[in-house]
């Protein structure tokens, strides 16, 4: 069974649980800043595993990563990636205070890894939250783990681990924004089931067994 089975109509439904996630985190979010906070639409897709590593930059791009175990009937790994610069300016967006340069090194501002976890806590647990209710499948996110490293060597033992039963990963797409700021935080959500749930989640989409 693999993520090539995949149809457009089962996308969409990921797309829609995008959607319904990325208005709740929008509104947690907002309770969060005190401030109004925008989510547009995500997009939901599959790619190879080539592919995802181009879509952030390169095996070589430094990223913020936010690593989470997934526990429940489904356990997995998420990832939530962005650019070094797009968790800055994310950083900035909400506090309106903190100013970072390319010199900065984030993990060693504890403040700044706050915000970027907590952040990264309500959007990866709408997601599953919303996840979870459309497949009848309980999981939940662990307490995230801040890396900032090259996206090869972020990405490459979850792929290593994937790549035993498919070699194409979803992807779901997420922009950010408040009121006061025009710039909006592009992120990345890879969700690498482990290999005993790909079948589990697959199935509850509806896709058939090819073998």
């Amino acid at each position: 069974m693999n993520f090539q089975n995949i149809s457009k109509t089962q996308l969409d439904a990921l797309k829609e649980i995008g959607n319904i996630a990325a208005g709740n985190a929008a509104t947690s979010l907002s309770i969060m800043t005190q401030k109004k906070i925008d989510m547009d639409m995500p997009s939901a897709a599959l790619i190879s595993f080539k592919d995802v590593l181009s879509l952030v930059g390169g095996s070589e791009q430094p990223v913020v990563a936010l690593l989470f175990n997934v526990h429940g009937a489904a356990p997995g790994t998420v990832y939530f990636i962005m650019s070094i610069a797009q968790a800055e300016e994310l950083i900035q967006q909400i506090t309106g205070k903190i100013k970072t340069n390319e010199d900065c090194d984030l993990t060693q501002n504890d403040y700044a890894c706050s915000i970027l976890m907590e952040v990264g806590n309500i959007l990866v647990g709408s997601y599953l939250s919303a996840l979870s209710d459309f497949i009848n499948i309980n999981m939940q996110p662990s307490t995230p783990n801040l890396s900032i490293d090259m996206a090869g060597a972020i990405l490459s033992v979850g792929l290593l681990q994937l790549s035993e039963v498919t070699d194409s990963a979803i992807v779901i797409n997420t922009r950010i924004k408040n009121d006061d700021s025009r710039h909006k935080i592009d992120g990345h959500f890879f969700l690498i089931p482990d290999v005993t749930s790909v079948s589990k989640i697959l199935t509850a989409l509806g896709i058939e067994n090819d073998e």
